[in-house]
Formats: C-alpha cells, sequence, structure tokens
C-alpha cells in the first residue's frame, strides 16, 4: 500500500476536496437564500408603488 505519512497525506487532500465541495454547494444556496428573503421583505412591506396618471387628451 503506502506509508503512513502518505496515508494521512491522501486523507487530509481528501478531507479538502470534500470540504470545499460542501462549500461549493453551500455558498449559492445561502446566497439565493438572502435574495429571496430580501425579496420578500421588500414586497410585503406594504408600501403603496407610486400611481403615474396618463395625460387625457
Amino acid at each position: 500500500m503506502g506509508t503512513k505519512p502518505a496515508k494521512i497525506a491522501f486523507l487530509v487532500v481528501a478531507m479538502m476536496f470534500f470540504a470545499a465541495l460542501a462549500l461549493d454547494i453551500t455558498v449559492p444556496a445561502v446566497v439565493l437564500s438572502v435574495m429571496a428573503l430580501s425579496n420578500w421583505v421588500v414586497l410585503s412591506s406594504g408600501t403603496p408603488m407610486p400611481q403615474h396618471r396618463g395625460k387625457t387628451a
């Protein structure tokens, strides 16, 4: 097989890879959740939109 330091090095590299893979999924999910929450807060604030009245001739 391999020496003990080589096995430990492989274990550390594998742990770093899977930790980065988890972050690669988590970060976009958190960003999208924050965007959806901020959109919901803005839309549910109840502030009326200004009404634009067209000129009648």
